[in-house]
């Protein structure tokens, strides 16, 4: 369900920027939907850091999150590299 609205709400953000791009480029231009789906890609990671810096959000230190994010991993979760060698050994051994 997270990630239902996470979806949406870029599509709204992204939509709102294209309106103000075309507003303020000039009128000749021409902006289809994979380019400017592009161009919004590259460029989310950096409209998140200003949006969060204009809502005042400080993220912890990244080490600090990366320590806290390891030590959530469940110890019976298999991890994927471990669950490919295990689904790829009997098809080797045969």
């Amino acid at each position: 369900e997270i990630l239902l609205y996470a979806a949406l709400l870029s599509l709204v953000v992204s939509r709102e920027l294209l309106s103000l791009v075309i507003e303020h480029a000039d009128d000749d231009l021409v902006f289809p939907s994979e380019r400017w789906a592009a161009t919004f890609r590259s460029h989310a990671q950096l409209i998140l850091y200003r949006l969060s810096g204009y809502l005042g959000y400080s993220p912890p230190p990244l080490l600090d999150r990366l320590i806290a994010d390891a030590k959530k991993i469940h110890k019976q979760r298999p991890v994927l590299q471990e669950q490919l060698a295990t689904a790829i050994k009997p098809a080797a051994e045969a």
